[in-house]
């Protein structure tokens, strides 16, 4: 979408600076570079190793001058923005997007990796962690037919490709083994990738359906849609909020387990032992022999964890959706939320920019948003509880 002639005449150091970073951050899609390329045969060694010696991963090489690329981000003119609210919210872009290069830039480099994803992304509260003890506390539900994973990854894809008739953009679909989830969106290319050699139950396929397509790529198309590139690139800190409106259609849409509520948490506990200082095998130990998590899941969250050097995203999936939750609860609309990669800590900004012509109109929403379609009262009850 291009800038107008009338936010270019109007706001032109904007249009300007928000050019500009465009052409920088394109670039920068961290998952391309912290998903380790040896995934499989680390896999097969560790096991191998009876859970004795930790994982050896290697990584994607980055592909552009991360040095350059800091430079040019602090040489704009953020000054030269008129409007205090906007040139405070592009002065937060520069900072976040700062942060994201010097993550990517030190990928497979131990703590120094990692005290980049704490300033990126955080680490679990306390009150994050007694969150997740509260959900893995409730007794399992039956294991019902929906939860056998009996589908190869292109059954996976002939099923997206018919839910994306809801909506009328293309699904671009990849298949890798280089990938540590089930499934994930690349926003730069608006690319589905499905890990290859998976198999998904019935009930994982409508998880990542609600979540993948219709939050990741709604968001990520409504972005396209925008005059301004930041809605695409995203806001500062957009993570939390946008895996918590993911999540959170899982469970508008009816397809949120038990199951999934602990998933979520084991990732948060996962999390936490990096502060701990666990290694590869503590955090496994942990998952697999404390919490008799089976052993494919232990790895598969183990990774997700300590991929890069100490990857401490996963938190923010259960804080995201606690966060969303209570918004939604006071009846407040989700649907600026889905204008494009935006944060809840930035709403007033969004306000703004509707009332001056500045964003428009989502061109897709959310399905699942229109009606809630959830019968479990377990989930409701945690959901409620969560503090």
């Amino acid at each position: 979408m291009r800038y107008p002639e009338s936010v270019k005449e109007t706001y032109p150091n904007v249009v300007r600076i928000d050019h500009n970073l465009n052409e920088l951050v394109k670039k920068i899609e961290l998952l391309n570079y912290v998903n380790p390329i040896n995934i499989e045969q680390e896999k097969r060694n560790f096991f191998a190793s009876k859970y004795n010696v930790n994982p050896s991963f290697r990584y994607r090489k980055v592909d552009f001058d991360a040095h350059k690329l800091q430079q040019q981000l602090f040489s704009q003119d953020i000054d030269s923005i008129r409007d205090e609210v906007t040139r405070a919210f592009y002065r937060d872009v520069i900072y976040d997007y700062s942060g994201l290069i010097q993550c990517v830039e030190t990928v497979g480099q131990g703590e120094k990796f990692y005290y980049n994803s704490l300033k990126s992304f955080g680490t679990p509260t306390d009150k994050d962690v007694e969150n997740a003890r509260f959900i893995l506390h409730f007794e399992d539900d039956a294991y019902d037919q929906e939860m056998f994973p009996v589908f190869n990854a292109s059954e996976a894809a002939a099923y997206f490709e018919e839910f994306v008739k809801r909506y009328d953009f293309e699904l671009n679909i990849k298949y890798s083994t280089k990938i540590s989830a089930a499934a994930m969106v690349l926003n730069n290319i608006q690319t589905l990738v499905l890990k290859k050699n998976h198999h998904f139950s019935a009930n994982q396929l409508k998880v990542l359906a609600n979540h993948e397509i219709g939050v990741h790529l709604v968001t990520t198309y409504n972005g396209l849609n925008q005059y301004l590139k930041i809605f695409h690139n995203g806001f500062p800190k957009n993570v939390e909020t946008q895996e918590g409106l993911a999540v959170f259609s899982e469970y508008m849409s009816g397809c949120l387990t038990l199951y999934r509520l602990k998933e979520l948490s084991y990732r948060v506990l996962a999390t936490d032992s990096l502060r701990k200082g666990f290694s590869f095998c503590d955090t496994f130990d942990l998952l697999h022999n404390q919490y008799k998590l089976n052993r494919e899941e232990s790895y598969n969250i183990a990774l997700r964890a300590h991929r890069g050097g100490g990857f401490t995203k996963d938190h923010l999936y259960l804080t995201g959706l606690k966060k969303i939750y209570e918004w939604h609860k006071k009846g407040k609309s989700l649907t600026p939320l889905l204008s494009g990669k935006v944060s809840l800590a930035y709403a007033p900004v969004l306000e703004q920019w509707y009332q001056q012509d500045m964003a428009l109109e989502n061109r897709y929403d959310n399905v699942a948003f229109e009606s809630n379609q959830n019968s479990n009262q377990k989930v409701s009850f945690i959901l409620e509880n969560l503090r």
